[in-house]
């Protein structure tokens, strides 16, 4: 846990609470700067999402700066102030388009499909637009993208392919995020 986070725990039981929250919070902000490195969200969504960890209680000198900046400042002063920031707050920065930020991107996106922000088709289809079938953690997911679109000829129904990209989501979700409770990689 970074100073920031942990100066601003409740000393009188509420603590594991307060870790849990900060987690997230935190958790938000790394997913928005995986997603930053393959260019899923916009250098403007990262100044959001830092915007929103600041109102929700996480402080830090570079994260004010990165909330600070507006929309047209994003583009240009992101790729500086996020590293910065994120080291701040004890998380990881991916270069654009680094086999890392990669395989953190994709594990992002799985989040967002097990979250129910995503359905099972848009988590497949943005993992196949953004690696092809060129990242082996999320192969799997872009066969079943093609599945999707060759289903009346592969004999399996929309219903048995949603199954399995939800499945393949609950294994890249599990254990990759501090914050939340994820199901165990099988559970349906």
């Amino acid at each position: 846990m970074s100073p920031a986070v942990g100066n601003r725990l409740a000393a009188d039981g509420r603590e594991r609470k307060d870790i849990q929250m900060a987690d997230d919070r935190c958790d938000r902000l790394q997913d928005a700067a995986a997603l930053w490195s393959i260019g899923e969200v916009t250098s403007a969504d990262v100044v959001t999402c830092a915007c929103d960890a600041l109102v929700e209680g996480i402080d830090t000198p570079s994260l004010r700066i990165l909330a600070g900046l507006t929309r047209s400042e994003a583009d240009i002063e992101v790729p500086d102030v996020l590293p910065a920031a994120l080291e701040e707050l004890g998380l990881d920065f991916y270069p654009r388009d680094s086999h890392a930020g990669r395989e953190a991107a994709a594990r992002a996106l799985a989040v967002q499909a097990v979250l129910g922000r995503l359905t099972a088709r848009q988590l497949a289809a943005r993992i196949h637009r953004h690696f092809g079938h060129q990242l082996p953690l999320v192969e799997r997911l872009a066969f079943l993208d093609d599945e999707y679109d060759l289903r009346d000829y592969a004999g399996r129904t929309t219903e048995a392919i949603d199954q399995e990209v939800m499945s393949q989501a609950r294994q890249l979700a599990h254990g990759y995020r501090r914050g939340g409770n994820w199901p165990a990689p099988n559970a349906s």
